[in-house]
């Protein structure tokens, strides 16, 4: 592809070259109309460490950064760029749109520019296009998984760069497990004192009882995830917490054993893969706790959406469980099937008189409350039942998103999550099916990886890109001829290796990707 032509991911919505283009020099200066300066800032601070540009403002710059209402019709994420030779031009009607238009600047100018040192020398030109640019869906998600294996928040940070750079405007963390639990709660601190620590982790297949022998542990601190929250929204990218109810609790209930089904039992956080029948239960002070767990995560995280978790709850506990029978019987249901929909019906009605929107797996596509926001991820059917029913949806179809899944049958593979392989088309292709009819809404996609078999930060990067990269560009852009768009994130590779993202291949059946140069880091 020639450079005068870099390919952008996500491809944008409509794109015209023009002959020439324009040079960023030190003496380059920026015109910031009203309510555009944190727009600026982030211009700085992404360009500055590889360019060392000092882009100040003027009031007479030829790079103009400006909001514009008349552009509504763009929503609150679109955005025109116009570059000439001699001036820069990138309007929106609301700084989110300024914001995803930097991150196009970035990828317009040479790879080099996406490093974090000074690479002196080197000219820093963007060619003349004509951009308007829309998003097809409003969700465009990534969740990681920090349960099971934890990562520090310089590393959260790095992740919501690459998100941004993207035009992905969610990444869910994954906060609590039976494996894990990493949210500081000031009225439970042995959440992450005993929670937080795990004496062994399981090494082998799912199934397996094959153990490293070496304690993991992790928490955050409440001033960390603060400053996470902030640094996310100065890139246009939210923060969606998740702590799971009523199942996928043993963590808690290690430090909490009364929170439990049976009294007086004393539990270890769980060393094993899979969903564990282990589950909080259904008396009074359990839903207690969940309701201070969800105010404190109000409080951290300003997002409109709070998830819950919600699936994989075994109901084998509560069926042996003479407080859940009388909780059965006291409030008029069937059985031990209908408790786990009791229990997020009162949890959602929580979240809702805060003003927030709860949101949960579906595990089925039939269980949940109507109010709930549905993460599908078992089958595409239950997208469709979801949104009959009237729920808002963000697909997540495990066949297509799950990237903890390999990337190939090839033997050379790292460890990965036994089943499907989930390569890099299958990505791209997925597009979940929608019913415009119906009294549900379809919010978007979101990828997911989990971390039973992603322990350090060089395999979380193997297994998220160039995947991501293809979730991000059928999200944003939609359809495209898969060899354009191959070949598109192909040539996208030389921006990863340049922030050092240590990815797998583009080709599932080369089993040598193209790397960073830099994997000993």
């Amino acid at each position: 592809m020639p450079a005068s032509r870099p390919a952008l991911v996500p491809a944008p919505t409509q794109l015209t070259h023009r002959p020439g283009h324009f040079t960023l020099t030190p003496h380059t200066t920026v015109r910031i109309a009203p309510g555009a300066e944190p727009a600026a800032t982030l211009l700085r601070t992404l360009i500055a460490p590889a360019t060392g540009l000092p882009l100040h403002p003027a009031s007479d710059g030829p790079f103009v950064l400006a909001l514009d209402p008349g552009l509504g019709g763009l929503g609150t994420e679109g955005y025109g760029l116009t570059i000439s030779h001699d001036a820069v031009l990138l309007r929106a009607a609301h700084l989110t749109g300024l914001l995803r238009g930097i991150q196009t600047i970035r990828q317009l100018l040479p790879a080099e520019a996406l490093a974090d040192r000074a690479r002196p020398g080197a000219p820093w030109r963007l060619p003349c296009v004509e951009i308007t640019d829309v998003p097809r869906r409003a969700w465009r998600g990534f969740m990681l998984d920090v349960a099971r294996h934890f990562q520090p928040v310089a590393f959260l940070r790095r992740y919501v760069d690459l998100l941004a750079l993207h035009k992905l405007n969610v990444l869910q963390l994954h906060l609590t497990d039976d494996q894990g639990w990493r949210l500081p709660v000031a009225d439970y601190p042995l959440l992450t004192e005993v929670g937080g620590r795990r004496a062994r982790s399981m090494v082998g297949p799912a199934g397996s009882d094959v153990f490293d022998g070496v304690a993991h542990e992790g928490a955050y601190a409440d001033r960390e995830l603060r400053d996470l929250v902030t640094y996310a929204a100065a890139r246009g990218v939210t923060i969606v917490p998740e702590v799971e109810m009523p199942g996928h609790t043993r963590a808690a209930l290690a430090a909490y054993p009364e929170l439990g089904t049976v009294p007086g039992r004393r539990l270890d956080v769980w060393t094993h893969w899979g969903v564990c029948e282990t589950v909080l239960g259904v008396h009074d002070p359990a839903l207690d706790f969940c309701r201070t767990v969800l105010d404190t995560v109000l409080d951290i995280f300003p997002s409109p959406h709070v998830h819950v978790g919600g699936d994989e709850c075994p109901t084998t506990e509560w069926a042996a469980s003479t407080t859940a029978r009388e909780r059965i019987e006291a409030e008029g249901l069937s059985g031990p099937g209908e408790l786990r929909g009791w229990f997020l019906g009162r949890i959602g009605a929580h979240l809702m008189e805060r003003g927030r929107i709860p949101t949960a797996w579906a595990e089925t596509g039939e269980s949940l409350p109507p109010e709930f926001t549905v993460m599908t991820w078992r089958d595409p059917e239950h997208t469709q039942v979801a949104l009959k029913r009237g729920h808002a949806v963000v697909s997540g179809h495990y066949k297509a998103t799950y990237l903890d899944y390999a990337q190939s049958a090839s033997p050379a593979e790292p460890p990965a999550q036994p089943g499907a392989v989930v390569d890099l088309r299958a990505v791209h292709d997925h597009d979940p099916p929608d019913e415009p009819a119906s009294g549900g809404e379809l919010l978007g996609v979101q990828a997911q990886l989990w971390t039973e078999f992603a322990p350090t930060a060089a395999h979380v990067d193997y297994l998220a890109f160039p995947r991501l990269a293809a979730l991000a560009d059928r999200a944003w852009h939609g359809a495209s001829p898969w060899p354009l768009a191959r070949a598109r994130l192909i040539a996208h590779g030389a921006r990863l290796a340049a922030l050092g993202v240590r990815h797998g291949p583009f080709d599932p059946y080369v089993p040598d990707p193209h790397r960073s140069g830099e994997e000993s880091r």
